[in-house]
């Protein structure tokens, strides 16, 4: 084999397991944990979103190499910082290069042991990023999680017209992607925008994307006040999202459903914003 070649498949084989979290200190110990026994783990990168609990001094305990945040910035920037953190230490330690990136929700606990079929196609060669499907989840309380289904229905269609393949969960946190497929992402779409425009942008540079069947379960949200803000926050992000890649906003607002139901959320997602500003 050329050497060069072999370098490349040793690095692609090496993986570092990237947790963005924020006031995840019930089960981030359990995720970290479980993140660790995964096929070619290497490191896994905790960034502590602004937390007002102990996540970060918890991760840390338990193995995590820790990132911290003083304020609260987002999803796609703590997986920005993670990764930028990464590369220092590689730099500046002598590390071998971890080639693949697992990307993981902080809030799996123990069930993020079950991600090896989320490695494998990303580690051998055979695709260039992986995206988990979940069974149906359930809230803190038994009941079935969701809402107006208006975000899964934007992001699912606004990636298909932009690329023509139409995912089943393109909104999921669970991906394992090359090194070279995340820097092409980048920089990453703001916020709860970033599987979609990470999607649309690897898709589109003509790399390999696969969806792969998991048995995760995360801590779901319902359709109290509190979930259905975080979904305005969703709706807006990945509405950004899809318009900086090309997807006008008038068709933005087809798809995001009935006008009494959008304009709904549009009331909640105004809600979140002065909230932001006050």
């Amino acid at each position: 084999m050329n050497p060069q070649v072999d370098s490349h498949a040793r690095a692609r084989g090496r993986v570092a397991c990237i947790i963005p979290a924020r006031d995840e200190a019930a089960r981030i110990a359990a995720t970290v944990a479980a993140a660790a026994t995964l096929p070619g783990v290497d490191v896994v990168l905790v960034c502590d979103d602004g937390s007002a609990d102990d996540t970060g001094a918890i991760a840390a305990a338990a193995g995590a190499i820790v990132v911290s945040h003083d304020r609260n910035r987002g999803k796609a920037a703590a997986v920005e910082s993670a990764v930028n953190a990464l590369g220092i230490l590689e730099q500046r330690d002598g590390r071998p290069v971890c080639g693949s990136l697992v990307l993981l929700d902080a809030d799996l606990a123990e069930s993020a042991a079950n991600c090896a079929p989320l490695i494998t196609p990303v580690t051998v060669g055979e695709a260039d990023l992986t995206i988990g499907v979940l069974p149906p989840q359930q809230t803190e309380t038994g009941e079935a999680a969701g809402g107006f289904g208006l975000v899964m229905n934007l992001a699912r269609s606004g990636i298909a017209e932009l690329t023509g393949w139409t995912p089943r969960a393109p909104l999921s946190g669970q991906r394992c992607l090359t090194r070279g497929a995340f820097e092409l992402a980048s920089p990453l779409a703001v916020g709860w925008g970033i599987e979609v425009g990470m999607t649309i942008d690897i898709l589109k540079a003509g790399l390999i994307v696969r969806e792969v069947d998991l048995e995760l379960r995360h801590r779901a949200t319902g359709t109290d006040l509190a979930g259905q803000l975080h979904r305005a926050r969703q709706l807006r992000d990945v509405g950004r999202a899809l318009a900086a890649r090309g997807l006008v906003g008038r068709r933005i607002r087809e798809l995001t459903g009935p006008a009494g139901v959008a304009a709904g959320l549009g009331g909640l997602m105004g809600k979140v914003t002065r909230r932001a500003r006050g």
